[in-house]
């Protein structure tokens, strides 16, 4: 039995996003969260403005929904990116891990998805080696405010929330009349921040910064790839969420080509067994 297109799909989605990570670090090193998420995504949009006509012929009722969506999704990014400011990336990475029980969790309730025998070993396998990944990070005690890390369950509350969306929004439009939609709401939230904030934009920073045009074109063809994936009927949520952590390896790999990070090794022999819940999972 081969592997279904769509968990092929959600794979190219995992690789895209863990280079997406890399990016995120770089076009951070220049300008502020909110102005790169503001910029990548009005980016993005432009990119998608060919779709536009297709996408006016989406149903009212949906684009509402897909409203709904975009909030969520703006939520667990401003949530995310507050506690990550608060507490240790490593273990910002470990507590981001609830985001496949919340996901699983959501499936099952509101999808009837099952897990399977080997879909739990797999799921086991792959929370253990990202668990594993993070701890090797850790060093000294870290203390961490109790409201920082309820914040940042928040925010992969909202994130499952959203994949579950993805699945459901799929079955009623095309991928691109769900990103132009999806970037088009995003932008409008991004801007009330902005504005709410009254944060400045950097004009100067904005030119000398190509990272966010890369990482524009990257967060297109990742979500076109995993919007793909939900149309497809057999796909699973569960299975889905899974086979994104795949993400790791290119982190990994990110972390040594560019940021010098250490431990390597260990880090592989931990991204292996990821490796091995996600194909027990999909085949």
């Amino acid at each position: 039995m081969g592997v279904p297109t769509w968990a092929l799909l959600v794979g190219v989605f995992g690789i895209i996003k863990g280079v997406r990570e890399i990016v995120k670090k770089k076009a951070l090193s220049k300008n502020s969260v909110i102005e790169v998420l503001f910029f990548y995504t009005l980016l993005g949009f432009v990119i998608l403005l060919p779709d536009g006509p297709r996408a006016a012929e989406v149903p009212p009722e949906w684009i509402a929904a897909v409203i709904f969506k975009s909030f969520v999704v703006f939520i667990a990014w401003m949530c995310g990116f507050w506690a990550i400011k608060r507490m240790p990336v490593s273990l910002y990475g470990v507590i981001d891990l609830s985001r496949v029980l919340f996901a699983a969790a959501l499936s099952m309730l509101f999808l009837g998805e099952q897990l399977t025998q080997s879909r739990i070993v797999g799921y086991i396998l792959v929370l253990v080696g990202l668990l594993l990944v993070n701890i090797s990070k850790r060093e000294g005690r870290e203390v961490v405010q109790g409201q920082a890390v309820m914040i940042l369950l928040v925010s992969c509350f909202f994130s499952a929330l959203s994949e579950l969306a993805d699945k459901i929004l799929m079955q009623h439009m095309t991928s691109g009349q769900l990103q132009f939609w999806y970037m088009f709401f995003m932008l409008i939230f991004y801007g009330m921040a902005m504005a709410f904030t009254h944060t400045g934009v950097h004009i100067r920073d904005l030119k000398t910064n190509p990272w966010i045009i890369l990482l524009s074109v990257l967060f297109i063809a990742g979500d076109r790839a995993l919007f793909a994936a939900n149309g497809y009927p057999d796909s699973n949520v569960i299975v889905m969420t899974l086979i994104k952590q795949c993400s790791v390896f290119v982190a990994i790999l990110g972390g040594k080509l560019v940021y010098q990070e250490r431990r390597i090794r260990y880090k592989c022999m931990c991204a292996l067994l990821v490796a091995a819940g996600i194909v027990l999972a999909v085949i």
